[in-house]
């Protein structure tokens, strides 16, 4: 079976001054078929969070460009940037008078197999078709005090502190990192790197039906539009990348034309 893959990166400032979030694509320069995927949701006034957010780019894109499978595996390089990323945040305390912070989503993508790490409340999904596979854990306030069992879910999404982070890059705690990985790969493998004010106006069932249903730049439009709606004049800037895993249909071999009879 023979898998093409299909990307979109796309943003939108919502309702705030200043976007904050970063997301790209990015691709080995020597080893084909191996890309990465970044996206950070800056916080820290203004300027602080976007100077967060793209150090985080910055150092994913200078670690990626070096990274020798053969040498450095992935969870190394993965957790590497994150860590790395965090230090330069807390430096530049000391050139600025922001106070920066940023999550972090990377993903690494190579022929067969995929890895990520993340930090915050930025959120990575994994879908096959439809169906959601995995999604990261947010490292926030309520999502604790949803695995303590102290709230449901649904009260979650109404708690007044929903918004407060327990891990993220430039704090004075060492950033959490998790992990997660898939493999091997399938068609209809779908992966969905996005900020929170991306996923606050989803359920995983809807982002998985859209996602599914469509290529990805008509899905980013779709759900940028509906994020839009709905959250009313109100919304944060919202960030999300996709890759899609498509089975290639093999070549129709054309019939080969019949000799003239006379």
């Amino acid at each position: 079976m023979s898998l093409t893959v299909e990307t979109c990166v796309a943003q939108h400032i919502g309702d705030r001054k200043e976007q904050q979030d970063r997301a790209t694509l990015l691709h080995h320069p020597t080893r084909r078929g191996m890309f990465m995927a970044v996206l950070a949701d800056g916080m820290g006034g203004h300027t602080g969070g976007a100077m967060a957010a793209e150090q985080v780019i910055h150092k994913a894109g200078t670690s990626f460009e070096v990274y020798a499978p053969a040498s450095e595996s992935p969870g190394d390089l993965l957790r590497a940037i994150i860590a790395e990323a965090h230090v330069v945040i807390k430096l530049t305390r000391f050139t600025s008078e922001q106070d920066p912070h940023s999550t972090a989503c990377v993903l690494l993508f190579q022929p067969g197999r995929v890895d990520w790490a993340h930090c915050g409340d930025s959120r990575i999904y994994h879908f096959r078709g439809d169906k959601l596979v995995s999604r990261t854990a947010d490292h926030s306030y309520v999502n604790e005090l949803v695995r303590q069992g102290r709230i449901t879910a649904e009260e979650a999404e109404r708690h007044p502190q929903k918004n407060v982070l327990l891990g993220c890059l430039g704090s004075e705690r060492e950033p959490t990192i998790d992990f997660g990985e898939a493999a091997p790969l399938a068609g209809q493998d779908i992966f969905l790197l996005c900020s929170d004010g991306l996923w606050a106006y989803f359920s995983d069932a809807e982002l998985g039906g859209v996602l599914a249903a469509h290529p990805p730049r008509a899905a980013a439009e779709i759900l940028i539009r509906r994020a839009r709606d709905r959250a009313r004049g109100s919304g944060d800037n919202c960030s999300l990348a996709i890759i899609k895993l498509v089975e290639k249909k093999p070549e129709l071999k054309k019939a080969e034309p019949k000799p003239a009879v006379k």
